[in-house]
């Protein structure tokens, strides 16, 4: 309960409550995905980033659909 009374107060301290309503969030959405972008294209795991991945699989799925075309 004092969690939910937390989250119910920090929520409550963001402006324009009157007239934006719930649309008064989206600024945090847009950095939010901004980050995680960021984080996807420069943060290695491994070897390797998201997209260095998404490449690869990319490629390899249109190698085999040329390969299969061949046939």
């Amino acid at each position: 309960m004092l969690v939910n009374k937390s989250l119910k107060r920090l929520l409550q301290l963001v402006p324009g409550k009157q007239r934006f309503g719930a649309y008064r969030f989206l600024p945090f959405f847009f950095l939010l995905g901004g980050a995680m972008e960021w984080f996807m294209i420069n943060v290695r795991v491994g070897q390797e980033t998201f997209y260095d991945v998404y490449r690869r699989k990319r490629s390899e799925r249109l190698y085999q659909a040329r390969m299969n075309k061949t046939e």
